[in-house]
């Protein structure tokens, strides 16, 4: 069975944890009617995924998983040469294809890779390697041309990382005796120094407060809504990224998390990036939102100390949310709250509601804390990050800041 076309190799990672490839009969069909070294090098990158999988988060599995699929499915395809033995000069032209791949790599939409059939397996027809999507706030009369697909700097700058870690764990596998990715990424044409100054991705003043104010009217009229009014107080308040609210396999938010210290500050302890725990001071003013979606799930008071109820709870089944889950919430309130707007201020005001998504509320709520005149130092304890350097560097920018006002005096005459 010969391969013309893309098809998914790899399931998500609980699944590759288990994978038999006689449950996907698609892929036992072509790797047993193909070059011997297909399988072979398929069962390297599943090697590596489920080394990603085991230490690191689904985010990253998800998208080395992605980088690897489409490395490995174009040396099968395109380039008909196994990986071992491909040289700078193939990597960077691996580049120029993901550059430009042809149209019938390119989807519009998120697809899962395998659907259930019969009790197996079978790859989604509707899936691409690559996607090409409306802009948030255009989705309506977008119309979508596949040939004006090109990938992010971000998204070319992730591809070589992946590829380089995936090379380095060949090599550590003695299945590689060098790194074409590593060499190949100082030489591709598609990279752009980018100096630009940087803008943050928040909201105004006046667009959270139609966000709050659409959140809490929402809460009023169904209690099933406590929750979104939670999730985007919290999101904004307490600087949290979406999966830091979410359930994972490593970590599961509960109310314990929320805890007293002697001289009766709050704090929520936090499972974050790189795998840190952290703690985040909680101001007074976000008390009442805690006591007042704990009421609304028949819970009293604040929390107690190691108290083991789930902190964002699902309304149907049991156990703590997925990070899509959330984001689901959060959109839900984003598009009424630009519907509000929209028809109190006009489009051009509410526009960036539509663009938004939940991750603004983290950049929103640091921005505003700086415009107080917290110290720096404490907020950026609080974010999580590695350094007061980096909260400078994302929302301070205190060099361009100094660029801006000198360059105001420049003279025409």
């Amino acid at each position: 069975m010969s391969l013309t076309k893309p098809i998914p190799l790899y399931p998500p990672y609980i699944d590759l944890c288990d994978f038999v490839l006689e449950d996907y009969p698609q892929l036992e069909k072509i790797f047993s009617s193909n070059e011997p070294w297909w399988l072979e090098q398929f069962n390297w990158g599943k090697l590596f995924l489920t080394y990603i999988g085991r230490n690191k988060s689904n985010h990253t599995y998800d998208r080395f998983r992605n980088d690897v699929e489409r490395f490995l499915l174009w040396s099968f395809i395109e380039k008909k040469k196994p990986i071992d033995q491909l040289r700078k000069s193939d990597l960077l032209e691996y580049a120029d294809f993901c550059w430009q791949p042809p149209v019938t790599w390119i989807g519009t939409s998120n697809q899962e890779r395998f659907k259930i059939t019969n009790g197996y397996s079978a790859a989604n027809e509707f899936w691409f390697p690559f996607k090409i999507q409306a802009p948030k706030s255009l989705k309506s009369q977008y119309i979508i041309d596949k040939k004006k697909y090109r990938p992010s700097q971000q998204t070319l700058s992730s591809m070589f990382t992946a590829l380089i870690v995936f090379y380095n764990h060949l090599m550590a596998e003695d299945f590689c005796i060098g790194n074409p990715a590593q060499i190949a990424k100082k030489d591709c044409r598609h990279f752009i120094i980018d100096s630009q100054v940087k803008e943050i991705k928040r909201l105004t003043a006046s667009q959270w407060q139609y966000v709050l104010d659409t959140a809490v009217e929402m809460a009023d009229g169904d209690p099933v809504f406590e929750r979104s009014l939670f999730v985007i107080a919290s999101l904004k308040t307490l600087f949290l990224r979406i999966s830091e609210l979410s359930e994972r396999p490593t970590w599961s938010p509960t109310m314990g998390h929320f805890w007293q210290d002697d001289d009766e500050n709050w704090w929520l302890k936090i499972f974050g990036k790189s795998r840190k725990i952290r703690d985040i001071t909680v101001p007074i003013d976000f008390l009442p939102f805690l006591e007042r979606y704990r009421g609304s799930r028949g819970l009293l008071g604040l929390p107690a100390r190691n108290e083991n109820s789930v902190l964002v709870e699902k309304v149907r089944g049991q156990g703590g949310m997925t990070s899509r889950h959330l984001r689901r919430i959060v959109q839900s309130v984003f598009d009424l709250a630009h519907d509000n707007m929209r028809r109190s201020e006009g489009e051009n005001r509410a526009l960036k509601l539509k663009e938004a998504s939940a991750h603004w509320l983290r950049h929103t709520g640091a921005s505003m804390e700086i415009e107080r005149g917290r110290p720096l130092k404490d907020i950026s304890e609080d974010l999580g990050h590695a350094s007061m350097a980096t909260t400078d560097t994302v929302y301070v920018q205190s060099e361009n800041k100094k660029r801006a006002e000198s360059g105001k005096r420049r003279k025409v005459d």
